[in-house]
């Protein structure tokens, strides 16, 4: 399926519903203003709660953080935290809007088209934020239409800066070919998943420029690529490093070019290292690294994007799960490894193709309590998650600071009944313990919008 056909599908969605507030709401809210009273803030940065305090909303900026703010207009809406916890909206580094709702047997199923999948991601992607997630970062798939539709005011959904289709070399990570299908190389035909966005594969200097460039063009915020083997994918070994050191070094030069920056799918220190080398600033997963790799990391500065997978679930093939036992092995490792020598951090689900995993994405950021404090956690999941989001620079698709509760910031807030620094697992159940979900200064959740 070419641009021309995914375009149509996008409108079709249209047509078929997936609207959840009309764009008029949008501009209303650049006026609205709504005052949070008698909340207590999580900053986004702090290790504790700040006293009884008020928070003023206009457009989709705070403007006033004081126990004095009042509403600056007779229509602004006041809510009335009652002591209640106002703290950032959650971020999520490493999600795949488009592939995170699909089953495989529905990915490989003969009705299967760009019109179902953009039906089943808009409903996740509604789901997501009323889960509190009022941004991520998509580091695989093609996100670009739905993006634009949930900008649009068209479909519920969060922030998302995308990546556009993972670059992968022949035989690599995201070289997702079916057996019966030949290298593009010599048949002359684009692969299935290259049809439809979910991958590209590029090999040698001047095609991975192309690869990398072409998603620049369509809007990625930042460039993913492969560097090594793994878990769900059928040809490549956990052990392989992919890309050469110029291959690499090409993605680099053409993501710098745009004032933006590569990160990698990579597990074990060879290919890391490799990375490092070319110029990557993330590297995504890392469940194999020594510690001599983490502390190059913390020396040169590199983000580690981790994760907490679940051991196996029933959608996992047997093969599948014999190669995941060495990564989840690792990642008890890293974490708490990488903490300690002070690698900069943030995290992500990483949920692919089992989308009954998707309800547990707020549960998933409590795997991590062995290994942080509630106040660590938090952090990690707002204002940690930010600065990552912020290596995009001017190819961030969102003008403003996240992450923080703070004059001048972007609007996305929750408000959570309680105070999860003193219950961490209050954050785990989105449903119960979420009374306002706010996002650009639109209530989403728990009052009229």
């Amino acid at each position: 399926m070419k641009l021309a056909a995914y375009l149509r599908a996008a409108l079709l969605a249209l047509v078929l519903g997936l609207v959840a507030y009309h764009p008029a709401a949008l501009a209303q809210a650049a006026e609205r203003e709504v005052l949070f009273v008698n909340v207590r803030v999580f900053d986004g940065t702090s290790d504790t709660l700040s006293a009884p305090t008020n928070v003023r909303v206009r457009g989709n900026l705070i403007v006033e953080i004081s126990a004095q703010a009042k509403p600056g207009s007779a229509d602004a809406v006041v809510i009335d935290g009652r002591g209640q916890t106002l703290m950032p909206g959650l971020i999520d580094n490493h999600v795949h809007m488009m592939f995170n709702s699909l089953s495989p047997a529905q990915m490989t199923g003969a009705d299967m088209s760009l019109e179902k999948v953009m039906q089943l991601s808009a409903a996740q992607s509604q789901a997501m934020l009323l889960r509190g997630f009022t941004a991520v970062r998509d580091v695989g798939g093609p996100s670009f239409m739905l993006k634009k539709l949930i900008d649009s005011g068209k479909v519920m959904g969060p922030r998302i800066w995308p990546s556009g289709p993972m670059i992968s070399q022949t035989s690599g990570h995201a070289d997702l070919r079916g057996p019966d299908e030949p290298s593009r190389r010599f048949s002359g035909k684009m692969s299935k998943a290259e049809e439809v966005w979910a991958s590209v594969i590029a090999d040698g200097r001047a095609e991975v420029l192309t690869a990398v460039r072409e998603n620049l063009r369509m809007g990625a915020s930042q460039i993913k690529i492969a560097a090594g083997g793994g878990t769900s994918s059928e040809y490549d070994p956990l052990d392989v490093t992919q890309y050469t050191l110029d291959e690499m070094k090409a993605a680099v030069d053409a993501a710098d070019d745009w004032n933006t920056y590569v990160t990698v799918h990579a597990y074990h220190p060879k290919s890391v290292r490799r990375a490092i080398e070319a110029g990557v600033k993330v590297i995504e997963h890392g469940n194999l690294l020594d510690e001599d790799t983490l502390r190059l990391m913390a020396e040169k500065g590199v983000w580690l994007s981790g994760q907490m997978l679940v051991d196996s679930t029933e959608a996992m093939d047997p093969k599948r799960r014999e190669k995941r036992k060495p990564v989840l092995e690792g990642q008890r490792q890293v974490w708490p490894m990488a903490k300690r020598l002070g690698v900069k951090l943030a995290w992500g689900t990483d949920f692919l193709f089992e989308p009954e995993l998707n309800e547990q994405q707020n549960a998933y950021i409590l795997r991590l309590k062995p290994y942080f404090t509630s106040a660590e956690l938090l952090r990690l999941v707002t204002s940690n998650n930010a600065e990552l989001l912020a290596l995009s620079g001017p190819r961030t698709p969102y003008e403003g600071r996240l992450g923080v509760v703070e004059a001048g910031a972007l609007a996305d807030l929750i408000l959570v009944r309680g105070n999860p620094l003193a219950n961490i697992d209050l954050i785990g159940d989105p449903a119960r313990n979420f009374s306002v979900i706010m996002k650009d200064g639109m209530i989403v959740k728990g009052a009229p919008r």
